[in-house]
């Protein structure tokens, strides 16, 4: 009796208990969503949200106490902000630490990858060692470094002056301007090479050693195999690193924060130290949300600008 059915199932029906398509698949479409969901609303909840609120507040003269009203005023701490001098000045500043710190991660992360890219003994510890410092917390190194570079009874001042004497007094590194941006890049250089080492150390591993040989066959030392050979195998590398690195440097604040303090008279002030004390200690939160995005559309440019670069780098690989 059950021969029919069985035979319709197997000319093309659909077996008894067999949910139809649509459904099945409009439940499979939906599966991806519900994965991704959780991850989605973590990112409005921490990033959309926050960042819809500090544009909205930038447009206002914000009122921290509850008592008080919010004024709108519009562009009013877009303007204050583009002839705000010390804002520029903060600005400067943080282009004088890229400048320094950007070339020399650049320079020391280079050299240190291509000496543990050679066969040397105790490689794996001395990758451990130089990376170190990248784990570190900032807040320590800040602190170690500042007492470095304290004036009476630092290290730095005890090995110019009483050690070597180079110096007949004792710096007064961070209570200036341009020697407190040089201790502060010291902290910088040292704390990020060993993640551009990383980088490079990769990159260079995938470098062909049969075109080295073939280099080293035809005469080519170590320096004209590095030049001819291997960097311009890492060439997308080096850009996306020096892009990183940049973007980085911008973010620069703990160690400005706890070293100088942004003085003296907020002479080695940087942008997120300025707009930290303005928004925490003026409670001027309305025009510090709008600093932070002057300062995001200058890095979009710059980082707008380097896009190209890996774009036209990628174009000429093809070519």
């Amino acid at each position: 009796m059950d021969t029919p059915r069985k035979t319709v199932g197997l000319l093309g029906g659909a077996p008894r208990g067999t949910p139809p398509r649509g459904k099945s698949r409009r439940r499979t479409d939906l599966t991806p969503y519900a994965f991704l969901l959780p991850g989605v609303a973590l990112f409005c909840l921490v990033v959309a949200y926050p960042l819809s609120r500090s544009l909205q507040i930038s447009f206002y003269d914000w009122a921290v106490v509850p008592t008080q009203e919010s004024r709108f005023i519009g562009f009013d701490n877009y303007l204050r902000g583009l002839q705000d001098g010390q804002f520029w000045l903060s600005m400067a500043n943080v282009g004088v630490y890229l400048v320094v710190t950007v070339p020399g991660q650049i320079a020391i992360g280079m050299f240190l990858a291509v000496l543990l890219d050679a066969r040397l003994p105790a490689r794996g510890l001395f990758r451990v060692l130089f990376y170190l410092p990248v784990v570190t917390s900032w807040v320590v190194v800040a602190l170690l470094f500042k007492y470095l570079f304290t004036t009476d009874g630092g290290a730095i001042n005890w090995v110019l002056h009483d050690m070597l004497h180079l110096v007949d007094h004792n710096v007064p590194w961070l209570q200036q301007r341009w020697t407190g941006l040089l201790a502060v890049c010291a902290l910088g250089i040292w704390k990020g090479v060993g993640w551009s080492m990383v980088i490079f150390l990769a990159a260079l591993t995938g470098v062909s050693s049969e075109l080295k040989d073939a280099a080293a066959i035809d005469g080519a030392n170590a320096w004209q195999r590095f030049v001819n050979v291997s960097l311009p195998a890492i060439r997308r590398t080096l850009l996306f690193v020096i892009v990183m690195l940049i973007i980085g440097g911008f973010n620069v604040f703990i160690s400005i924060l706890l070293m100088t303090e942004g003085g003296p008279a907020g002479s080695t002030e940087v942008p997120l130290t300025y707009m930290y004390k303005q928004a925490f200690d003026f409670l001027d939160f309305g025009y510090a949300s709008a600093l932070s995005f002057l300062l995001a559309i200058v890095i979009a440019v710059i980082s707008f600008v380097q896009f190209h670069l890996f774009r036209d780098d990628a174009i000429g690989a093809r070519r």
